[in-house]
C-alpha cells in the first residue's frame, strides 16, 4: 500500500492566467465528433461506403448525436477532417468539396447539421497542401475564411503541413485568425501551430493563445494505450508552460478521444476520459457512434465527468505526484472544489490500494474543517465526509484511474453561537 504524504511537483503557485483570443467563443472546452482517427482518409466509397469520407457519414453521425443523447450530453460539433475537398479550386479560387463524395456541397451539409441543433467543423491547412495533399490555404487565407463563413462553418481545424518555410507558421496562423474574425461569423479556431513549431523552437504560447481557441502541442493520437501515455507524459513534462495559457477562450488540445474503438481496455478508456477532463481538453470523439458499445457510450456521456470538463472556472489541471507507478492529477474547480485523479501506471498484477493523507496536501486545505468526497470513476460512490486528519483509501486497477471530486463543507456561523 502506498501512503501519500507529500506533493511531488510544486506547481500551483507558478500558474497565472494569460489573455485569450477575444472572439467570445469556446469559453469551455469544445465538445463534439471528428472523423480523422477512426475513418482517416478512406475515400474508396465504392468498396467501403459505410466508412468512407463522404457527406452521408457526417449526416448519419449528426442524426445519431441527436437520437442517442450525445447532443444532450454537450457534444455539439460534427467535424470534417482532411480529404474532403476536390484536388482543384474552382475558377474563382475557392475551395470546393469533392463532387462525387459531397455532391450536395458543404453549405447543404452545414444546413443539415444546423437543423439538428448541432454545429459544423471543417479542416484546412496553413501551407500549400494539406497533410493528405489536398489544396492548402497559403495565399488564400481571406478567400478561404469567407468561403467557410458562407458555408456556415462553426469550427476550423487548421493543420500545419507543407509550409515552405517554418518561420512563416506563426504569420500564417495569425493571418487566418484575422481573416476568420473579419468574416463576422463565430468560428472556433483550432490550430496546430505549436505542434509544428516544437521541432524547431519553443513556441510563443502567449501569442498562440491570442490567436487560437485551441491548439495541438503533440503528435497525432493512435488507437493504443502507448499513445495515450505518451501524450500524458509530454503534457506533464511541459505543464509549467502549458497550464498558465489555458482558460476560457483558449485550450491545450491533447487530441481526440478514442474511446469506443479497438485499442484501449475499459480501464484505459476511463483513464483517457478522466485525464482529458482534468486537463480541460476539448472533448472531440473519433469513433463510430452508429456502432459503439454501451459501456463506452455510458463513459463518454457521464454527466459528472463532463461537469469537470466544462467547469466554468476554466483552469487546466496538472500532475502533482509521481512515484511507485502512481500518478496524481488535480484540477481546481469553481466553488472552491477540486477534481482529483489517481492513475495506476503499473501494467501487471491486480488492483492496487493508494492512501491519501488529506492534511498533507496543500490543495486539500479546502477540507478545513471538513469536505465531502465523491468517487466518479471507476464507479460512482459517495465516500463521505473527510477531515484534515483523514486517510482516504482508493483502489486503482492496472492502467486505470480513480476519479474523485472534493467539496468543502464550511462551518455554519450559527454553529459557533
Amino acid at each position: 500500500m502506498r501512503v501519500l504524504h507529500i506533493v511531488y511537483i510544486g506547481v500551483v503557485a507558478l500558474f497565472t492566467r494569460s489573455s485569450a483570443l477575444d472572439n467570445g467563443i469556446a469559453l469551455t472546452p469544445p465538445m463534439g465528433w471528428l472523423h480523422w482517427e477512426r475513418f482517416m482518409c478512406n475515400i474508396d466509397c465504392d468498396a467501403d461506403p459505410q466508412n468512407c469520407v463522404r457527406e452521408e457519414l457526417f449526416m448519419e453521425m449528426a442524426d445519431v448525436m441527436v437520437k442517442e443523447g450525445w447532443k444532450d450530453a454537450g457534444y455539439e460539433y460534427v467535424c470534417i477532417d482532411d480529404c474532403w475537398p476536390s484536388h482543384k479550386r474552382d475558377a474563382q479560387g475557392r475551395l470546393q468539396a469533392d463532387p462525387k463524395r459531397f455532391p450536395s456541397g458543404i453549405k447543404k451539409l452545414g444546413d443539415y447539421v444546423h437543423a439538428r441543433g448541432l454545429k459544423l467543423g471543417i479542416y484546412a491547412d496553413v501551407g500549400t497542401y494539406t497533410c493528405a495533399l489536398y489544396p492548402g490555404s497559403l495565399g488564400y487565407y481571406d478567400i478561404d475564411a469567407r468561403t467557410f463563413a458562407e458555408w456556415g462553418v462553426d469550427l476550423l481545424k487548421f493543420d500545419g503541413c507543407n509550409m515552405p518555410d517554418w518561420h512563416q507558421l506563426g504569420e500564417g496562423y495569425i493571418n487566418m485568425s484575422r481573416a476568420l474574425n473579419q468574416t463576422g461569423r463565430s468560428i472556433v479556431y483550432s490550430c496546430e501551430w505549436p505542434l509544428y513549431e516544437w521541432q524547431y523552437q519553443q513556441p510563443d504560447y502567449e501569442e498562440i493563445r491570442k490567436t487560437c481557441n485551441q491548439w495541438r502541442n503533440y503528435g497525432d493520437i493512435y488507437d493504443q494505450w502507448t499513445s495515450v501515455k505518451d501524450i500524458l507524459d509530454w503534457t506533464a513534462d511541459h505543464q509549467k508552460l502549458l497550464v498558465p495559457v489555458a482558460g476560457p477562450g483558449g485550450w491545450n488540445d491533447p487530441d481526440m478521444l478514442i474511446i469506443g474503438n479497438f485499442g484501449l481496455s475499459h480501464d484505459q478508456q476511463q483513464t483517457q476520459m478522466a485525464l482529458w477532463a482534468i486537463m480541460a481538453a476539448p472533448l472531440l470523439m473519433s469513433n463510430d457512434l452508429r456502432n459503439i458499445c454501451p459501456k463506452a457510450k455510458e463513459l463518454l456521456q457521464n454527466k459528472q465527468i463532463i461537469g469537470i470538463s466544462q467547469d466554468p472556472l476554466g483552469k487546466q489541471g496538472y500532475r502533482t505526484f509521481k512515484d511507485d507507478n502512481f500518478e496524481m492529477w488535480e484540477r481546481p474547480l469553481s466553488g472552491d472544489r477540486l477534481a482529483l485523479a489517481v492513475m495506476n501506471r503499473q501494467e501487471i498484477g491486480g488492483p492496487r490500494r493508494f492512501t491519501i493523507s488529506v492534511g498533507t496536501l496543500p490543495s486539500w486545505q479546502l477540507c478545513s474543517p471538513k469536505c465531502n468526497v465523491t468517487q466518479i470513476l471507476p464507479v460512482y460512490k459517495e465516500m463521505g465526509v473527510q477531515e484534515l486528519v483523514s486517510k482516504l483509501v482508493v483502489q486503482v486497477n492496472p492502467t486505470g484511474t480513480t476519479l474523485l471530486t472534493v467539496n468543502p463543507i464550511k462551518n455554519n456561523p450559527e454553529d459557533i453561537l
